[in-house]
């Protein structure tokens, strides 16, 4: 249990957190500190996070509260680490599980081999275009919105209409990219949401693939990357470098710079730290 004194953490607290599936970065942020609030008796206490992870993303993210906020920009600059599965022989125009499968790809061809031997040509420094469906702002107006309307409109959210849309592209570094497992989706098992289950990939999984029209090949890789790395993006680009389309299926963050998902807490044990007292609130 912390005091009840945030003078106490002259330098604020980050609370590695295991972001749930299914939640916002910023869902974390508003339960933490409504509890923090509560627990410190201060209305204007500052909490955010070093890094966004999707809602369909689990794993690592570092909650900063009080005087620690000041260090988000530093702890989103670090290198971060990835678990991803990468589904082939099928594109979504979110480049993953967010929306419905678009278009269907040849796959046959998609095997461990091919995988494990155009990685290396992935890693380095690369220009990336990010995902139309992502909060990069064009012009004001974040890229989501314009993505939305296109679809609407009969349109994709492809890369060619990414560029058109005004997004420009990012310089990023991928340190590592490793082969994981290589399995089809019809050996994925679990429940969307439901930590703990082992796949036949042998790690536990916190998202389940969708269910497809026929078996497809999927790629557990790990990456190591620099920040505004799109993993979604990188996804997109080693199907299409594999003559195939591809989707990000999940994604699990491990490490944020010297942060390692063996040190994060689940939700619950966030919030048992904070004083529940609600009789004693401001």
């Amino acid at each position: 249990m912390l005091s009840r004194e945030i003078a106490d953490y002259p330098g604020g607290i980050v609370i590695p957190l295991d972001k749930p599936y299914m939640w916002t970065s910023a869902d974390a942020v508003r339960k933490i500190k409504f509890r923090a609030q509560r627990h410190f008796f201060k209305k204007n206490l500052k909490v955010g996070h070093a890094g966004t992870l999707d809602p369909l993303a689990t794993g690592l993210l570092l909650i900063c509260i009080a005087n620690a906020t000041k260090l988000a920009e530093q702890f989103q600059a670090s290198d971060k680490e990835y678990v991803a599965d990468i589904v082939f022989g099928a594109t979504t125009p979110s480049y993953d599980l967010e929306k419905d499968i678009d278009r269907e790809y040849p796959s046959a061809h998609i095997t461990a081999q091919a995988v494990a031997d155009i990685l290396p040509s992935f890693t380095g420094e690369h220009e990336q275009i990010a995902p139309l469906f992502s909060a990069k702002s064009i012009d004001g107006t974040r890229a989501y919105e314009i993505a939305r309307k296109m679809l609407r409109n009969g349109d994709t959210a492809s890369v060619s209409a990414a560029r058109e849309a005004g997004i420009r592209t990012s310089l990023i570094r991928i340190n590592e990219l490793e082969l994981l497992d290589f399995f089809s989706t019809a050996e994925i098992p679990g429940t969307p949401g439901q930590a703990g289950n082992p796949g036949s990939a042998g790690t536990h999984r916190t998202i389940t693939v969708k269910k497809y029209s026929h078996d497809l090949p999927c790629a557990r890789l790990r990456i190591s990357c620099s920040k505004g790395t799109y993993i979604r993006a990188l996804a997109r680009d080693i199907g299409e470098a594999l003559g195939s389309g591809a989707h990000l299926a999940s994604l699990r963050r491990t490490r944020s710079g010297q942060f390692n998902i063996a040190d994060s807490v689940t939700m619950d044990t966030a919030l048992h730290v904070f004083n529940e007292d609600r009789n004693n609130f401001f």
